[in-house]
Formats: C-alpha cells, structure tokens, sequence
C-alpha cells in the first residue's frame, strides 16, 4: 500500500434510482469531519438525467453506470476494484451519517491491525429506534442484527468486538477484502443481494479477522428503502421485511441462506445447531407453502445454486491454502 492510500476512507454507495435518497446522504458525506475520502457512486439501471444530476451537484464523487441492475454484489465489487483506500466504507443509499461517523470508524480499525470489519451504531430514521449495533450468526444460521428494532435508551454504549457488520454500513480494511476474496471477487456475485454481509463476515472471521462495533459512529436508516415492494394482502404480514419482499427476492434470499451455510460452516458446528436450524427451516417453509407456493417450487427448478456453493467452498479453501504458501 503507497503513502496517498494510507488512511483514505473509499466510500462506495450504490443506488438504482433513488435520487432524493442518495442526494441526502451525498450531503451528509460533504459535511464529514474525516477529510481522507474518495466518493464512488455506482448506479444500476442508470439514466441520463441521474448522471447530470450528480454531476452538477457532487462532481467530486467518482460514477459508474451500469444500464442494467446489477443489484448489490456485482455493483459493489466494481466500486472495490477502482477504489484506492486503505478503507471501504459500503454505504446503502438509504443513510444519512452524522458529522464524525467516518472519523469514529476508522479511529475503531486501527485500535487492531487484525479488525478487518467495523460497524457503527445505525438507527431508524426517528433516531430513537435501532436498526443495527453489529452482526451476529444465530445459531438458526440467520444473521442476527445485535439491537434490531429496540429503543436505544442507553444501550450499546460500549464498544467491542462483534461477529461482522451488517450490510447497511460496514467499514472493510482492504488487507481483509484482498484476504476473502473468492477469484476476483470480494462479494459473492452469485448473491446479489441479501446475505452477503453475512457471508464476507463468516469469510473473514475463518480466515482469523475480526469484527468491533464502535457507539459513536451514529447514522440514519430507512430499514427497507431501496428494496421493500407493496406489502403482503395479509395486514398481520405486512411487520415482516420478508413478506414485503417481491418473489425474486424472497428466492434470491433463500438460496443465499443455504450458500452461505455450505461456504462457511463446518460440519460439528452446524450437527451441534441443527435443531435451531430445523426450526427456522420450518417457519420458512410453512410461508412458502401456505403464501408463495410459487417462490418454494423455485427452490427445487433451479438446484444448480447448491452444486456452486460447494465449488465455491473449495475454491475459498485453495486460495486461503495459495495466500497462506505465499506469506
């Protein structure tokens, strides 16, 4: 890593067509503390008038147009490979930051050379309401928001160490991303979306990084703002992110849980949980079954997603095996 790289935070948002949201949190980038950032934007299903706008209003900030949706993994991953920092910082484009989120961030990585991962303390949008204090594996192997939906009232004041970041704001250290990456990618492309966070986090923490929550790096979030569609018919669904999900979506959620677990997970310690993991299965399934038959009889038209996974297990082992031979 050169000298100019050292301590540069490179902030990475993607965003498809949410302009009101990204302009707010574009704004409050500008009024950042930390000075050392570069500006990446990646906009999936672009438009013309969405690259004027940014433009005329942040010309700082360095875009990526991809005329299709890329959704979030693809997007992100061509932010990483142009970004120049020490640091990334993958921001969801439905976030505003306070004044010294940055600065408290990286004051929390380089407490430890081996923090790979940082997160902040991100609430709702009413500023009274958590959304997430840092990312845990449950061990129904869901990944656990730490805080989700609880009043702050003087919780999570304490820093420490924690499983990884959620995928609303996580700080990376670029060492750990070029350390994970599975061939040339840092997310898994085969995502998309959902479960990604949970999958580089268990990436990392297998490869010894760790995780550390910060309290003062505080942010605004609108849980669901760039994905959540129409709510269920079914009023006493509609509290339910899944539910609100379309059926790509909830498809692409599922698969993504099983990935993950086959990637990740070793064999004694998914035996020693089954039961957790069996029961959440069935709360999964009885949905599909009783409210989107269609999404489960998906699952089993396309089982190819399972052989992959397996192929990406090893490739993670061979070039955690390659890196290792090298140092």
């Amino acid at each position: 890593m050169n000298e100019w790289s050292r301590d540069l935070v490179s902030v990475i948002i993607v965003s498809c067509n949410k302009r009101q949201l990204l302009s707010a949190l574009l704004l409050s980038l500008n009024r950042q503390s930390y000075t050392r950032i570069e500006k990446i934007v990646v906009l999936n299903n672009c438009r013309k008038e969405e690259i004027e706008d940014l433009g005329r209003n942040f010309p700082e900030a360095k875009v990526i147009a991809n005329q299709e949706n890329l959704l979030f993994c693809r997007a992100q991953n061509q932010g990483i490979r142009v970004a120049r920092g020490e640091f990334t910082l993958c921001l969801n484009d439905d976030l505003v930051l306070e004044q010294s989120f940055i600065e408290q961030m990286v004051r929390a990585a380089k407490r430890d050379e081996r923090i790979g991962m940082v997160s902040g303390c991100i609430m709702r949008q009413d500023k009274q309401t958590l959304d997430t204090t840092g990312l845990f594996l449950a061990r129904s192997r869901k990944p656990q928001e730490r805080g989700y939906g609880k009043s702050r009232n003087g919780r999570y004041q304490e820093e420490g160490y924690i499983f990884g970041s959620g995928g609303v704001a996580p700080l990376y250290r670029r060492n750990m991303l070029e350390d994970i990456k599975i061939g040339n990618e840092y997310f898994d492309e085969d995502y998309g979306i959902f479960y990604e966070d949970l999958d580089i986090s268990w990436r990392a923490q297998n490869r010894n990084w760790k995780g550390y929550f910060t309290p003062g790096a505080l942010a605004y979030h609108l849980r669901g703002g760039t994905v959540k569609q129409r709510g269920p018919g079914f009023s006493f669904l509609q509290k339910y992110n899944f539910a609100c999900l379309s059926r790509e979506l909830k498809l692409s959620l599922i698969k993504n849980r099983y990935m993950t677990v086959i990637k990740n997970d070793s064999i004694g310690c998914f035996l020693r949980d089954l039961p957790w993991f069996l029961v959440y299965e069935l709360k999964i399934w009885l949905y599909l079954i009783l409210f989107e038959p269609v999404v489960g009889l998906g699952i089993f038209k396309d089982p190819g997603f399972v052989k992959l996974a397996w192929q990406k297990r090893k490739a993670i082992s061979k070039g955690a095996l390659k890196r290792q031979n090298v140092a």
